[in-house]
């Protein structure tokens, strides 16, 4: 579990990359190898990644298949800069919202706008994963906690502001149109979506006319 708050972007030191499965290391500071250990779970762009190794600053990880095919990861390459968050600890403040670090697909930027101190990214997601997003509501979005500032259902786009600190922090600051993300739906609001839709499948009577 994180909370959405990336600590920091790290360039991908090593990647080796084979049939199904691809290994890669960064080299993470002092606080963020604070009592990590082999096994341990760090988000990387919003992907919940197992410790395999470390040596010294360097940390490594191990990314599947299933995990190349869903997310962003599998064409990082050499030199790639990564969102990195440590999985929360209990009684942790949550600045952001709880993101299980599964994720749901990707989205591609399609529109980039930079007002003074701001920047908006208009992001095109699947019809499937356009049903959980909602105005105002929580999307994670490479590992980041954001609010959705706009949404355009009928064309399946959501629009998010970066302030300053946040494009400091991460690499959203470098994304560019055309560039690809990894989305997690806020959870909660997927549960109540699903559960609605169902009891209205379930109960058709309720969606005809009253006469």
């Amino acid at each position: 579990m994180y909370t959405g708050i990336v600590q920091g972007a790290f360039a991908i030191q090593t990647l080796e990359k084979k049939s199904g499965l691809h290994s890669l290391s960064l080299d993470l500071p002092k606080d963020l190898r604070e009592d990590l250990s082999i096994g341990a779970s760090v988000g990387i762009d919003g992907v919940c990644l197992t410790v395999t190794a470390i040596e010294g600053e360097r940390v490594g990880f191990d990314v599947m298949q299933q995990t190349l095919s869903v997310t962003t990861l599998g064409a990082f390459n050499t030199g790639d800069r990564v969102n990195v968050e440590r999985s929360a600890k209990q009684g942790v403040e949550i600045g952001g919202h709880i993101i299980s670090g599964h994720i749901d697909g990707c989205a591609e930027i399609v529109a980039i706008e930079e007002p003074e101190n701001n920047r908006f990214v208009t992001y095109q997601v699947s019809p499937k994963l356009m049903r959980y997003i909602f105005n105002k509501g929580f999307i994670g979005v490479n590992g980041c906690s954001l609010t959705v500032a706009n949404i355009n259902r009928d064309n399946s786009q959501f629009t998010v502001c970066f302030i300053p600190e946040t494009l400091r922090v991460t690499t959203h600051g470098e994304k560019q149109v055309g560039d690809k993300v990894n989305i997690e739906v806020d959870r909660q609001t997927q549960t109540i979506v699903d559960t609605v839709e169902n009891f209205l499948t379930a109960n058709p009577d309720l969606l005809r006319p009253q006469s």
